[in-house]
Protein backbone atom coordinates (compact mmCIF):
# COMPACT_ATOMS: atom_id res chain seq x y z
CA UNK A 1 0.00 0.00 0.00
CA UNK A 2 1.25 3.49 -0.89
CA UNK A 3 1.72 5.93 1.96
CA UNK A 4 1.10 9.68 1.97
CA UNK A 5 1.71 12.32 4.62
CA UNK A 6 -0.61 15.31 4.57
CA UNK A 7 0.41 18.50 6.37
CA UNK A 8 -0.85 22.02 6.90
CA UNK A 9 -2.29 24.00 9.75
CA UNK A 10 -2.73 27.17 11.72
CA UNK A 11 -6.13 27.97 10.19
CA UNK A 12 -9.00 25.88 8.84
CA UNK A 13 -8.09 27.07 5.33
CA UNK A 14 -4.82 25.14 5.61
CA UNK A 15 -6.69 21.95 6.55
CA UNK A 16 -10.02 21.70 4.71
CA UNK A 17 -8.43 21.19 1.24
CA UNK A 18 -6.48 18.26 2.72
CA UNK A 19 -9.74 16.87 4.09
CA UNK A 20 -11.31 17.24 0.64
CA UNK A 21 -8.57 14.99 -0.80
CA UNK A 22 -8.99 12.16 1.74
CA UNK A 23 -11.80 10.18 0.00
CA UNK A 24 -10.01 10.26 -3.37
CA UNK A 25 -6.69 9.26 -1.79
CA UNK A 26 -8.34 6.33 -0.01
CA UNK A 27 -9.93 5.26 -3.31
CA UNK A 28 -6.44 5.29 -4.87
CA UNK A 29 -5.25 2.96 -2.13
CA UNK A 30 -3.17 5.36 -0.02
CA UNK A 31 -2.47 4.83 3.64
CA UNK A 32 -2.87 8.40 5.00
CA UNK A 33 -1.04 10.09 7.85
CA UNK A 34 -1.11 13.71 9.03
CA UNK A 35 1.61 15.88 10.55
CA UNK A 36 0.58 19.09 12.28
CA UNK A 37 1.29 21.06 15.42
CA UNK A 38 0.67 19.58 18.85
CA UNK A 39 -2.37 21.71 19.66
CA UNK A 40 -3.37 23.50 16.44
CA UNK A 41 -6.85 23.58 14.90
CA UNK A 42 -5.67 20.92 12.44
CA UNK A 43 -5.40 18.29 15.22
CA UNK A 44 -9.10 18.46 16.10
CA UNK A 45 -10.25 18.64 12.47
CA UNK A 46 -8.17 15.68 11.28
CA UNK A 47 -8.82 13.37 14.23
CA UNK A 48 -12.55 13.50 13.38
CA UNK A 49 -11.67 11.55 10.21
CA UNK A 50 -9.74 8.80 11.99
CA UNK A 51 -6.45 9.70 10.30
CA UNK A 52 -3.32 8.91 12.38
CA UNK A 53 -2.00 12.26 13.60
CA UNK A 54 1.57 13.20 14.52
CA UNK A 55 2.29 16.45 16.35
CA UNK A 56 5.56 18.36 15.92
CA UNK A 57 7.06 21.47 17.45
CA UNK A 58 5.95 24.56 15.55
CA UNK A 59 6.77 28.27 15.53
CA UNK A 60 5.59 31.23 13.51
CA UNK A 61 7.99 33.27 11.38
CA UNK A 62 6.86 36.89 11.54
CA UNK A 63 7.74 39.92 9.43
CA UNK A 64 7.07 42.21 12.40
CA UNK A 65 8.67 42.59 15.84
CA UNK A 66 7.50 40.17 18.49
CA UNK A 67 9.27 38.75 21.53
CA UNK A 68 8.44 35.26 20.25
CA UNK A 69 10.67 35.95 17.24
CA UNK A 70 13.58 35.13 19.54
CA UNK A 71 12.23 31.72 20.59
CA UNK A 72 10.13 30.46 17.67
CA UNK A 73 13.12 29.76 15.37
CA UNK A 74 14.25 27.16 17.92
CA UNK A 75 10.77 25.59 17.81
CA UNK A 76 10.98 25.46 14.00
CA UNK A 77 14.39 23.74 14.17
CA UNK A 78 13.02 21.24 16.69
CA UNK A 79 10.03 20.72 14.37
CA UNK A 80 12.45 19.82 11.56
CA UNK A 81 14.04 17.11 13.71
CA UNK A 82 10.57 15.91 14.80
CA UNK A 83 9.38 15.71 11.20
CA UNK A 84 12.53 13.94 10.02
CA UNK A 85 12.10 11.32 12.75
CA UNK A 86 8.46 10.74 11.74
CA UNK A 87 9.45 10.46 8.06
CA UNK A 88 11.98 7.76 8.89
CA UNK A 89 9.35 5.92 10.91
CA UNK A 90 6.52 6.13 8.33
CA UNK A 91 8.60 5.94 5.12
CA UNK A 92 5.92 7.71 3.02
CA UNK A 93 5.97 7.67 -0.78
CA UNK A 94 4.87 11.30 -1.06
CA UNK A 95 3.97 14.39 1.01
CA UNK A 96 1.18 16.88 0.24
CA UNK A 97 1.31 20.24 2.00
CA UNK A 98 -1.43 22.84 2.20
CA UNK A 99 0.76 25.42 3.90
CA UNK A 100 0.93 27.21 7.22
CA UNK A 101 4.12 27.42 9.24
CA UNK A 102 3.82 23.90 10.65
CA UNK A 103 4.23 22.57 7.10
CA UNK A 104 7.66 24.14 6.52
CA UNK A 105 9.72 21.65 8.58
CA UNK A 106 7.66 18.77 7.15
CA UNK A 107 8.44 19.69 3.53
CA UNK A 108 12.12 20.32 4.38
CA UNK A 109 12.33 16.97 6.19
CA UNK A 110 10.75 15.26 3.18
CA UNK A 111 13.52 16.55 0.94
CA UNK A 112 16.19 15.41 3.38
CA UNK A 113 14.58 11.96 3.39
CA UNK A 114 14.29 11.91 -0.44
CA UNK A 115 10.47 11.97 -0.35
CA UNK A 116 8.83 14.09 -3.08
CA UNK A 117 6.62 16.86 -1.67
CA UNK A 118 3.80 18.65 -3.47
CA UNK A 119 2.69 21.95 -1.98
CA UNK A 120 -0.43 24.01 -2.64
CA UNK A 121 -0.51 27.81 -2.74
CA UNK A 122 -4.04 29.19 -2.43
CA UNK A 123 -3.36 32.89 -2.92
CA UNK A 124 -2.14 34.86 -5.90
CA UNK A 125 1.34 35.34 -4.43
CA UNK A 126 3.05 32.78 -2.19
CA UNK A 127 2.91 33.42 1.55
CA UNK A 128 6.07 33.30 3.66
CA UNK A 129 5.61 29.65 4.71
CA UNK A 130 5.30 28.44 1.13
CA UNK A 131 8.16 30.67 -0.02
CA UNK A 132 10.36 28.77 2.43
CA UNK A 133 8.98 25.42 1.24
CA UNK A 134 9.12 25.94 -2.53
CA UNK A 135 12.86 25.09 -2.93
CA UNK A 136 12.17 21.68 -1.35
CA UNK A 137 9.02 20.98 -3.37
CA UNK A 138 8.59 18.66 -6.34
CA UNK A 139 5.57 20.60 -7.68
CA UNK A 140 3.58 23.66 -6.57
CA UNK A 141 -0.18 23.67 -7.16
CA UNK A 142 -1.89 27.05 -7.52
CA UNK A 143 -5.31 28.63 -7.99
CA UNK A 144 -4.55 31.56 -10.27
CA UNK A 145 -2.93 31.78 -13.72
CA UNK A 146 -0.98 34.81 -12.51
CA UNK A 147 0.68 32.79 -9.73
CA UNK A 148 2.70 30.77 -12.23
CA UNK A 149 4.99 33.75 -12.86
CA UNK A 150 5.91 33.87 -9.15
CA UNK A 151 7.06 30.24 -9.10
CA UNK A 152 10.18 28.44 -10.37
CA UNK A 153 9.93 27.30 -13.98
CA UNK A 154 8.68 23.76 -14.31
CA UNK A 155 7.25 23.52 -10.78
CA UNK A 156 3.92 25.35 -11.12
CA UNK A 157 0.71 23.49 -11.94
CA UNK A 158 -2.63 25.31 -12.23
CA UNK A 159 -5.03 23.04 -10.34
CA UNK A 160 -7.54 25.08 -8.38
CA UNK A 161 -8.33 24.15 -4.78
CA UNK A 162 -9.73 20.79 -3.61
CA UNK A 163 -13.38 21.25 -2.63
CA UNK A 164 -15.22 19.11 -0.07
CA UNK A 165 -17.59 16.80 -1.98
CA UNK A 166 -20.46 17.46 0.45
CA UNK A 167 -20.71 21.03 -0.82
CA UNK A 168 -21.92 19.62 -4.14
CA UNK A 169 -24.74 17.72 -2.44
CA UNK A 170 -26.83 20.80 -1.61
CA UNK A 171 -30.54 20.90 -2.33
CA UNK A 172 -32.14 24.26 -3.18
CA UNK A 173 -35.58 23.29 -1.90
CA UNK A 174 -34.13 22.07 1.40
CA UNK A 175 -32.27 25.38 1.75
CA UNK A 176 -35.41 27.41 1.07
CA UNK A 177 -37.39 25.27 3.51
CA UNK A 178 -34.72 25.66 6.20
CA UNK A 179 -35.04 29.47 5.89
CA UNK A 180 -38.85 29.39 5.45
CA UNK A 181 -38.39 31.12 2.10
CA UNK A 182 -40.57 31.17 -1.00
CA UNK A 183 -39.53 29.53 -4.28
CA UNK A 184 -40.78 32.60 -6.15
CA UNK A 185 -38.14 35.17 -5.13
CA UNK A 186 -34.36 35.08 -5.77
CA UNK A 187 -31.97 34.59 -2.86
CA UNK A 188 -28.92 36.59 -1.78
CA UNK A 189 -26.38 34.81 0.45
CA UNK A 190 -23.97 36.98 2.44
CA UNK A 191 -20.81 35.35 3.84
CA UNK A 192 -18.45 37.61 5.79
CA UNK A 193 -16.12 34.94 7.17
CA UNK A 194 -16.17 33.18 10.56
CA UNK A 195 -15.80 36.49 12.41
CA UNK A 196 -18.08 38.37 10.04
CA UNK A 197 -17.44 41.80 8.57
CA UNK A 198 -18.70 44.93 10.30
CA UNK A 199 -18.64 46.91 7.04
CA UNK A 200 -20.52 44.28 5.00
CA UNK A 201 -23.02 43.58 7.78
CA UNK A 202 -23.81 47.27 8.16
CA UNK A 203 -24.24 47.91 4.42
CA UNK A 204 -26.46 44.85 3.94
CA UNK A 205 -28.68 45.75 6.88
CA UNK A 206 -28.97 49.36 5.71
CA UNK A 207 -30.22 48.05 2.36
CA UNK A 208 -32.70 45.51 3.70
CA UNK A 209 -35.85 47.65 3.13
CA UNK A 210 -34.91 47.93 -0.57
CA UNK A 211 -33.46 44.43 -1.02
CA UNK A 212 -36.44 42.61 0.46
CA UNK A 213 -38.75 44.07 -2.19
CA UNK A 214 -37.03 41.82 -4.76
CA UNK A 215 -34.82 39.31 -2.90
CA UNK A 216 -34.76 37.00 0.07
CA UNK A 217 -31.61 37.36 2.17
CA UNK A 218 -29.56 34.74 4.02
CA UNK A 219 -27.01 36.54 6.20
CA UNK A 220 -24.08 34.64 7.76
CA UNK A 221 -22.96 37.55 9.90
CA UNK A 222 -20.23 36.01 12.10
CA UNK A 223 -19.88 35.30 15.78
CA UNK A 224 -21.47 37.93 18.03
CA UNK A 225 -22.93 39.90 15.10
CA UNK A 226 -26.61 38.90 15.24
CA UNK A 227 -29.15 41.73 15.41
CA UNK A 228 -32.22 40.55 17.40
CA UNK A 229 -34.26 43.48 16.10
CA UNK A 230 -34.23 41.83 12.64
CA UNK A 231 -35.21 38.32 13.75
CA UNK A 232 -38.81 38.50 12.58
CA UNK A 233 -38.24 40.36 9.33
CA UNK A 234 -40.05 38.53 6.53
CA UNK A 235 -37.61 37.23 3.89
CA UNK A 236 -34.49 37.73 6.02
CA UNK A 237 -32.65 35.15 8.14
CA UNK A 238 -29.39 35.58 10.01
CA UNK A 239 -26.96 33.08 11.50
CA UNK A 240 -23.59 33.47 13.21
CA UNK A 241 -22.35 30.59 11.08
CA UNK A 242 -23.71 27.48 9.38
CA UNK A 243 -22.03 24.11 9.03
CA UNK A 244 -24.41 21.22 8.31
CA UNK A 245 -26.86 23.15 6.08
CA UNK A 246 -24.28 25.24 4.20
CA UNK A 247 -24.47 23.16 1.00
CA UNK A 248 -28.27 23.61 0.90
CA UNK A 249 -27.99 27.37 1.45
CA UNK A 250 -25.34 27.59 -1.28
CA UNK A 251 -27.58 25.74 -3.68
CA UNK A 252 -30.47 28.07 -2.83
CA UNK A 253 -28.42 31.23 -3.51
CA UNK A 254 -28.73 33.09 -6.81
CA UNK A 255 -26.04 35.66 -5.91
CA UNK A 256 -23.40 35.51 -3.15
CA UNK A 257 -21.68 38.40 -1.40
CA UNK A 258 -18.39 37.23 0.08
CA UNK A 259 -14.91 38.10 1.25
CA UNK A 260 -12.21 36.94 -1.16
CA UNK A 261 -10.27 34.32 0.76
CA UNK A 262 -8.82 31.80 -1.70
CA UNK A 263 -10.68 28.73 -0.42
CA UNK A 264 -14.00 30.58 -0.25
CA UNK A 265 -13.84 31.90 -3.81
CA UNK A 266 -12.67 28.54 -5.17
CA UNK A 267 -15.77 27.00 -3.61
CA UNK A 268 -17.90 29.66 -5.33
CA UNK A 269 -16.15 28.84 -8.63
CA UNK A 270 -16.69 25.10 -8.23
CA UNK A 271 -20.36 25.65 -7.41
CA UNK A 272 -20.68 28.22 -10.24
CA UNK A 273 -22.15 30.90 -7.98
CA UNK A 274 -22.17 34.48 -9.31
CA UNK A 275 -20.58 36.58 -6.59
CA UNK A 276 -19.74 40.07 -5.44
CA UNK A 277 -16.31 39.86 -3.81
CA UNK A 278 -15.47 42.43 -1.13
CA UNK A 279 -11.86 41.65 -0.18
CA UNK A 280 -10.20 42.54 3.09
CA UNK A 281 -8.54 45.96 2.66
CA UNK A 282 -4.76 46.04 2.25
CA UNK A 283 -4.49 47.75 5.65
CA UNK A 284 -6.02 44.67 7.30
CA UNK A 285 -4.04 42.01 5.40
CA UNK A 286 -1.06 41.45 3.11
CA UNK A 287 -3.34 42.32 0.21
CA UNK A 288 -3.82 38.75 -1.01
CA UNK A 289 -7.64 38.95 -1.02
CA UNK A 290 -7.53 42.02 -3.29
CA UNK A 291 -5.29 40.18 -5.76
CA UNK A 292 -7.54 37.09 -5.59
CA UNK A 293 -10.63 39.14 -6.34
CA UNK A 294 -8.93 41.04 -9.17
CA UNK A 295 -8.00 37.76 -10.85
CA UNK A 296 -11.53 36.38 -10.55
CA UNK A 297 -12.97 39.61 -11.95
CA UNK A 298 -10.49 39.51 -14.86
CA UNK A 299 -11.53 35.94 -15.68
CA UNK A 300 -15.21 36.91 -15.62
CA UNK A 301 -16.06 34.82 -12.56
CA UNK A 302 -17.01 37.56 -10.09
CA UNK A 303 -17.67 41.26 -9.52
CA UNK A 304 -15.07 43.14 -7.43
CA UNK A 305 -16.20 45.82 -4.98
CA UNK A 306 -13.41 47.14 -2.76
CA UNK A 307 -14.46 47.83 0.82
CA UNK A 308 -13.09 51.38 0.66
CA UNK A 309 -15.34 52.02 -2.37
CA UNK A 310 -18.40 50.38 -0.85
CA UNK A 311 -21.42 52.51 -0.05
CA UNK A 312 -25.02 51.43 0.35
CA UNK A 313 -25.67 52.64 -3.20
CA UNK A 314 -22.62 50.97 -4.78
CA UNK A 315 -23.45 47.65 -3.10
CA UNK A 316 -27.05 47.81 -4.32
CA UNK A 317 -25.83 48.61 -7.86
CA UNK A 318 -23.42 45.67 -7.71
CA UNK A 319 -26.19 43.29 -6.61
CA UNK A 320 -28.46 44.43 -9.44
CA UNK A 321 -25.66 44.14 -12.00
CA UNK A 322 -24.56 40.65 -10.98
CA UNK A 323 -28.13 39.36 -10.74
CA UNK A 324 -28.94 40.73 -14.20
CA UNK A 325 -25.76 39.21 -15.68
CA UNK A 326 -25.65 36.00 -13.65
CA UNK A 327 -25.90 33.76 -16.73
CA UNK A 328 -22.68 35.23 -18.15
CA UNK A 329 -20.83 34.65 -14.89
CA UNK A 330 -22.04 31.04 -14.74
CA UNK A 331 -20.93 30.39 -18.33
CA UNK A 332 -17.46 31.85 -17.65
CA UNK A 333 -17.03 29.69 -14.54
CA UNK A 334 -18.14 26.63 -16.50
CA UNK A 335 -15.21 27.11 -18.88
CA UNK A 336 -12.60 27.28 -16.10
CA UNK A 337 -9.90 24.57 -16.21
CA UNK A 338 -9.96 24.45 -12.40
CA UNK A 339 -13.26 22.61 -11.98
CA UNK A 340 -11.62 19.24 -11.28
CA UNK A 341 -8.90 20.11 -8.76
CA UNK A 342 -9.06 16.82 -6.83
CA UNK A 343 -8.42 14.67 -9.92
CA UNK A 344 -5.58 16.91 -11.11
CA UNK A 345 -3.90 16.92 -7.70
CA UNK A 346 -4.33 13.16 -7.13
CA UNK A 347 -2.73 12.53 -10.54
CA UNK A 348 0.22 14.71 -9.48
CA UNK A 349 0.46 12.80 -6.21
CA UNK A 350 0.50 9.48 -8.10
CA UNK A 351 3.17 10.81 -10.43
CA UNK A 352 5.34 11.93 -7.50
CA UNK A 353 4.80 8.68 -5.58
CA UNK A 354 5.86 6.76 -8.69
CA UNK A 355 9.23 8.48 -8.54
Amino acid sequence: MKKIVLTGGGTAGHVTPNIALIPALKKEGYEIYYIGSHNGIEKKLIEEYGIPYYGISSGKLRRYFDVKNFTDPFRVVKGLFDAKSIMKELKPDVVFSKGGFVSVPVVMAAKKCHVPAIIHESDMTPGLANKLSIPSAYKVCCNFPETVSYLPEGKAVLTGSPIRRELFDGNRLNGLDFCHFSINKPVLLIIGGSLGSVAINKAVRNLLPELLKKYQVIHLCGKGNMDPALDHLDGYVQFEYIKKELSDLMDAADVVISRAGANAICELLALKKPAILIPLPAASSRGDQILNAQSFEKQGFSYLLKEEDMTDASLKDAIEYVFANRTGYIEAMGKSPMNDAISIIVNLINEAAGK
